[in-house]
């Protein structure tokens, strides 16, 4: 009898392993709970040759923006890109980034506001600045680059947005997602360096303690990628880890 149970014993512990490791896999795809990602917009197919920029974006009006309802900055001007020979993510060491940043920097006033359409020199480079809305809580850089036909991968790009605020707001932290490397300004000063080749995922990374002035307040992004997506997502979290919606955002 003991002989012809035997060959069962294998079939039993396979068939455990198996619901085992698949029930790993389904945990493991329902992501961490509240920190999953938020949705992000589909990556254009190949044979998308409109090349067209209202798909994934309007042009800035001179009006104030709002956050959106999650507290996401969706007007910024954007630099056409900084072409970079970059083969490979993993280089994006903080010093790699502090250095790439300060050396292919449109100007070294991290207070300056460029205009709409105007034209600047980044190395040899001549680079146009535009005023956006991104249709996405996310700005897609990638489907920017693609729209206007510039390089979409090995690219370093330069954002700048003002946010105005009816009071001073203390103890603020700027969260920001960004897909691969990236740094922040908040009126001149460094506020947050995401480096390393990250995903992007909102509020991957939080500043310290800032505070927002009454009036103006000038934000300077740089967003650096190799090969793959390339994009980032900016918004302001109180003392209680909830959005800053209280503002108004203009490029100019």
């Amino acid at each position: 009898m003991n002989t012809r149970r035997k060959p069962l014993l294998p079939v039993i512990t396979f068939v455990v392993l198996s619901a085992l490791q698949l029930g790993g896999l389904t945990a493991f795809a329902q992501g961490p709970g509240p920190g999953q990602r938020i949705p992000l917009p589909p990556i254009p197919l190949k044979g998308d040759t409109t090349h067209t920029l209202s798909k994934h974006f309007a042009p800035a009006s001179t009006a104030k923006k709002a956050p959106d309802a999650k507290g996401f900055i969706q007007r910024w001007l954007v630099l056409e890109p900084v072409k970079k020979d970059i083969v490979r993510n993993n280089i994006f060491t903080d010093n790699y980034l502090r250095t790439t940043f300060s050396a292919d920097n449109f100007s070294s006033d991290y207070t300056t506001i460029p205009k709409n359409g105007e034209t600047v020199n980044v190395g040899n480079q001549a680079l146009k600045w535009y005023a956006l809305d991104s249709k996405s809580f996310n700005v897609n850089l990638y489907h920017f680059t693609y729209a206007i036909n510039k390089p979409k991968y090995g690219i370093l790009v330069w954002l700048v947005t003002i946010i105005d605020c009816p009071e001073e707001i203390q103890n603020v932290r700027m969260a920001a997602g960004c897909n691969s490397g990236s740094m922040w300004w908040l009126n001149g000063q460094e506020a947050l360096l995401l480096s390393g080749d990250r995903d992007m995922i909102a509020d991957n990374g939080t500043s310290g303690r800032l505070t927002l002035k009454k009036g103006r307040n000038i934000i300077r992004g740089g967003v650096i990628n190799g090969p793959g997506m390339a994009n980032f997502c900016v918004r302001f979290l109180d003392e209680t880890g909830s959005p800053v919606k209280n503002l108004s955002i203009r490029y100019d």
